[in-house]
Parts: C-alpha cells; sequence; structure tokens
C-alpha cells in the first residue's frame, strides 16, 4: 500500500560518490539495506523520523551517510569513497511507526520496501 521508489544508482569507479534517494511519503523510520550478488541481503543504514537513532554497518561507517528531508518526503544515502565491495542492489525500507523499536538491522524491523537501485563499482 506504501510504494517507496529509489533512485541515484549507477556505474561508477572506486573513491567516487553516489547520492542514492527514495521518495517515501508519511512519517517513518527509514533504512538502506543492499544485497550482492550470491550474498544475503545486509542492513547498510538506519534513521528515525526525528533523528535521535542514525546508525551504520561497520563496513560503511565513516564513507556513508544516511540523512532525510521530510519537507520532501526523500531520505537519502550519500555513498563516499566506494569501494568495489559496495557493489549491490540498493534498498530503502520503511517502518510505520517512525520510531525504532529495539532493533533497525534486521528486515523484520521494516514494513514497506522499495524496488532497489543498482550501485556498480569498477576497480
Amino acid at each position: 500500500q506504501v510504494t517507496l521508489v529509489e533512485s541515484g544508482g549507477g556505474l561508477v569507479q572506486a573513491g567516487d560518490s553516489l547520492r542514492l534517494s527514495c521518495a517515501a511519503s508519511g512519517r517513518y523510520a527509514m533504512g538502506w539495506f543492499r544485497q550482492a550478488p550470491g550474498k544475503e541481503r545486509e542492513f547498510v543504514a538506519a534513521l528515525s523520523w526525528l533523528g535521535r537513532i542514525t546508525a551504520y554497518i561497520d563496513s560503511v561507517q565513516g564513507r556513508f551517510t544516511i540523512s532525510r528531508d521530510n519537507a520532501k518526503n526523500t531520505v537519502y544515502l550519500q555513498m563516499n569513497s566506494l569501494k568495489y565491495e559496495d557493489m549491490a542492489v540498493y534498498y530503502c525500507a520503511a517502518k510505520q511507526t517512525g520510531a525504532f523499536g529495539t532493533t533497525y538491522r534486521t528486515e523484520n524491523d521494516y514494513d514497506y520496501w522499495g524496488q532497489g537501485t543498482q550501485v556498480t563499482v569498477s576497480s
């Protein structure tokens, strides 16, 4: 019932940057996940509606930044210093309540999902 639309993926060289966007109308806590070929979907970053919780997987800490512009109904994932290992399909996800409970790193913590956007990194 809630449609999330990701955009901003593409082909870049290692060391370059990309900014992913996810349009999602509502007061949602948001997360980003990714899935590389042959691997399970993994948590990347999360941000609650009020921004009181911000979290990242260790491998992107210091390189990726999750943010949101609630007036534009959009959440972003700024990805800097991209590595070959970052290559994956990236998905945005929304939690209905806007605030996380005890967890935010698993798929079951979210209610709605986008279709994914491909990030390809050449080395």
